[in-house]
């Protein structure tokens, strides 16, 4: 089990179709989530903790739900 920390960046228009597809993927796991406001260029942060078993399996998972927004993550404990 790792604790990953993703930190997602995407558009604001449309990000509540995403985060419908992202939260049927990591339900359960998020330990703890952050929504930061959109930038003046429109785009939105989301930085979440979760706790995963096979994380870059996920995050490819991940990358294909999210293709205009930009992913990146780092584990923060192995367990």
């Amino acid at each position: 089990m790792q604790i990953v920390e993703l930190d997602i960046k995407l558009p604001y228009e449309g990000r509540g179709k995403i985060l419908n597809r992202l939260y049927e993927k990591v339900r359960g796991k998020i330990r703890d989530i952050h929504f930061f406001p959109p930038t003046l260029e429109g785009i939105s942060e989301i930085r979440m903790e979760i706790v995963e078993d096979d994380a870059p399996k996920l995050l490819s998972e991940l990358k294909r739900i999210i293709k205009n927004g930009k992913i990146t993550f780092r584990v923060l404990s192995e367990a």
